[in-house]
């Protein structure tokens, strides 16, 4: 199975329109328009009988001390965590592309309705991790469902590596009920993948990384 995008290569960057959020010259980051990327696949297994996708970020700090504070900085050699930016299942076997903007095209503050896809039944969307990063935050606070954005640490020293994976599988719908995480989507996808294909970009919130954010 095969999987690209027409908003950037695989190992490159993200453009900031897929982001959350974008450098700032003068706030240092600012909101971004969100958009979710282009995805297409193809040579799937003749037996899928749904797809389910699923875009994390590998490199995610693990504590959030010195996240985004001044006069420090997120090193490296900080163990790195998953943090989910999109879970879509239940995808029908005959759909074989996203377009760029489809499923989210903005931020919505609180978060985007969620499990059910508004006017794209079966589908289903989980909820991304910035359920829990907004947490407390009176004007951010919410559900966040389906696709959000890239917003690293603006003081981390790694550039960021966000996969995307998108699963063949052998179920019409995904055992999971009510509203589910990344988590709780992979532990039901067991048993039941017939083919995955991943594709991987980049992207940073630091100037100074910006030139060299296909190198780490």
């Amino acid at each position: 199975m095969r999987l690209w995008s027409d908003s950037f290569r695989d190992g490159m960057p993200i453009p900031p329109e897929f982001s959350l959020c974008a450098i700032d010259p003068i706030k240092r980051v600012a909101f971004s328009d969100n958009k979710n990327p282009s995805l297409t696949w193809s040579d799937v297994p003749s037996s899928t009988r749904s797809f389910a996708l699923i875009c994390y970020d590998e490199s995610a700090p693990s504590v959030a001390d010195d996240v985004n504070q001044d006069g420090k900085r997120v090193r490296k050699v900080l163990p790195r965590a998953e943090f989910f930016h999109w879970v879509l299942i239940d995808m029908p076997p005959d759909m074989h592309a996203i377009g760029a903007g489809q499923f989210s095209a903005t931020l919505t503050a609180r978060g985007k309705p969620g499990p059910e896809v508004p006017g794209a039944p079966p589908m289903r969307h989980g909820v991304n991790d910035y359920t829990q990063w907004f947490k407390g935050d009176p004007d951010m606070e919410g559900s966040y469902c389906g696709y959000d954005g890239p917003c690293p640490p603006w003081n981390d020293d790694l550039v960021h590596r966000y996969i995307f994976t998108l699963y063949a599988l052998d179920v019409d719908r995904l055992p999971v009920e009510g509203k589910f995480t990344g988590q709780q989507a992979r532990a039901a996808m067991q048993g039941h993948i017939l083919a995955e294909a991943r594709l991987t970009g980049t992207y940073t919130l630091d100037p100074g990384l910006g030139a060299h954010s296909q190198s780490s």
